[in-house]
């Protein structure tokens, strides 16, 4: 099994840049994709970056352009490096892996938008 701890939320103004980043401990030889979703209040969870083992990236189409998913696979860690932040980005934002045993999450940090 796989447990993820994400950190660098916190409160952005709009415009701003940020980092969130995610560590994963544990059964760590058998991970697959790496990612992040975020859910806003009253939405849907979904999924904003993932990125495989061979470095492909996928983005929603709202962040496509401002956000950049990294990946140290030495490290176990995952980060989403966030710019030109919006107040539609305000959500919160969890840490996901897809290894052997399935899918893992962490427990979600908040990246609130605003002046």
């Amino acid at each position: 099994q796989v447990q993820l701890v994400e950190s660098g939320g916190g409160l952005v103004q709009p415009g701003g840049s940020h980092r969130l980043s995610c560590a994963a401990s544990g059964v760590t030889s058998n991970i697959r994709a790496m990612g992040w979703y975020r859910q806003a209040p009253g939405e849907q969870r979904e999924l904003v970056a993932v990125v495989r083992p061979g470095g492909s990236t996928n983005y929603a189409d709202s962040v496509k352009g401002r956000f950049t998913i990294s990946r140290d696979n030495a490290e176990n860690t995952v980060h989403l490096h966030m710019n030109s932040l919006k107040p539609e980005d305000t959500a919160v934002y969890y840490c996901t892996v897809l290894s052997d045993s399935g899918i893992e999450w962490g427990r979600g940090i908040q990246v609130t938008v605003s002046s």
